[in-house]
């Protein structure tokens, strides 16, 4: 059980298909904290380019669009997790579509979008209490979060792991054609003008590509412990 009289912020970074999410959910969840997937933001707000045909190159159409949009994360006691809400609609299954996955990093790393998220990211942390994952949480977001976690996997089990997400949904997809989208998001990801991806100073690296859920959660909860 942690302190009822002090709250944390903890911050999960890394590269894609590292389980930042579930370590952070996990977490969340031995915490009693709020959960927040900024990941799930970027996801929605593409989604919503994609589905309104906004040319994401046009200033103009990106700030109408921006605009437009309302993000909410609301919990769903079934499923026992939080759930991303786009204008009103539950989107947290459509946004994991490979097709949002080409996209996101590219919408991801416009200024305004960004801003336009880490402005509701910042405001969700004012009370302190919550596990937020993303690729500059730590850096840009949360820069005086009390626990920075920044988490890394083998290039081949980053891609068997997201192949196995995936294939779930779409049997036709191949491992090629996700390992080309994975590389295609880290070259993005860590050279995009804006927030790019970078470990924090002060984070904690932890490597998971040969440890269990189990093990990483234990090594989290110790870290979080040491700070309250």
């Amino acid at each position: 059980m942690t302190s009822s009289r002090k709250k944390i912020i903890i911050t999960i970074d890394g590269w894609s298909s590292c389980g930042k999410s579930t370590l952070a959910k996990q977490l969340a969840k031995e915490l009693n904290y709020a959960y927040i997937d900024s990941g799930a933001m970027y996801r929605a707000i593409t989604l919503y380019f994609l589905r309104n045909h906004v040319d994401w190159t046009d200033e103009k159409e990106v700030h109408e669009a921006l605009a437009q949009i309302q993000l909410e994360f609301h919990y769903n006691e079934a499923h026992r997790q939080s759930e991303i809400f786009l204008n009103g609609e539950n989107v947290e299954y459509v946004i994991r579509d490979l097709v949002v996955a080409e996209k996101v990093s590219d919408v991801a790393a416009l200024r305004e979008v960004r801003e336009f998220a880490v402005r509701q990211q910042q405001e969700m942390g004012k009370k302190k209490g919550i596990v937020m994952d993303g690729r500059d949480i730590g850096t840009v977001v949360f820069p005086a979060a009390e626990l920075k976690i920044f988490m890394t996997a083998d290039n081949a089990i980053r891609v068997e792991r997201r192949f196995r997400e995936l294939y779930e949904k779409n049997p036709n997809i191949t491992i090629d054609e996700v390992k080309a989208n994975l590389e295609m998001r880290d070259y993005i990801d860590s050279h995009r003008e804006v927030s790019p991806l970078r470990q924090a100073a002060d984070a904690i690296v932890l490597d998971n590509s040969h440890i269990g859920m189990e093990q990483q959660l234990k090594m989290a909860l110790n870290w979080v412990y040491e700070r309250l």
